[in-house]
């Protein structure tokens, strides 16, 4: 299981998944922008919409490599971000074995799926600082922690970097809050795993 401490693979392929307006394409563009211009790696972001943009189905697929990228679809996601429970029914059979799970815990039920994965109920976090809309930064924030698929610094610059001008601090403030959630998780995984190796 990959988290934040390991060392980064060659290539990651990542899919985020959710409905029209939850600015599921604005995090990959962000996620990759962070890989190429913070981290200075290679990035591809293929972007698809359901049949209605708002409320149906979209995706973003980010692969990052230390490579030249040839093929920029993703088949099967290293990392799968879940924000709606079409996305996650959609997509999961597609994740890789021993991928990272990743949902929001309020708009996904992972049903048949028996192994660990990462719940953050970022869009109820979102509404507790006042901005729905910022539910896909602060999953992004928690994806960062969880993975270390891109740098903490690099992806909050790109979120600035990317939000409406006057949002900035606001953002920034979402994506710290998904992330200080990540590092939580973690952390609260590792004191499990220590005290079953002290048992």
């Amino acid at each position: 299981m990959m988290t934040g401490k390991e060392k980064k693979t060659s290539r990651l392929e990542i899919i985020f998944t959710g409905f029209g307006g939850q600015g599921i394409i604005l995090a990959g563009r962000i996620l990759g922008k962070a890989a190429v211009i913070g981290d200075h790696r290679e990035s591809t972001l293929v972007q698809a919409y359901g049949p209605e943009a708002r409320g149906g189905a979209c995706s973003a697929q980010v692969t990052i490599s230390d490579r030249p990228i040839h093929y920029p679809y993703v088949r099967r996601p290293d990392v799968l971000v879940c924000m709606s429970q079409g996305g996650f029914d959609k997509f999961i059979d597609q994740m890789k074995e021993g991928g990272a799970l990743l949902i929001d815990h309020d708009l996904v039920q992972p049903r048949g799926f028996d192994k660990r994965f990462f719940s953050i109920p970022s869009t109820r976090i979102a509404e507790e600082l006042g901005r729905k809309m910022m539910a896909n930064i602060i999953m992004l924030g928690f994806f960062t922690a969880i993975t270390g698929a891109v740098s903490v610094e690099a992806a909050r610059d790109a979120v600035t970097d990317s939000v409406p001008k006057g949002t900035e601090e606001m953002n920034a403030a979402a994506f710290n809050r998904g992330c200080d959630y990540g590092l939580a998780v973690l952390k609260g995984l590792e004191k499990k795993a220590a005290g079953r190796a002290g048992a």
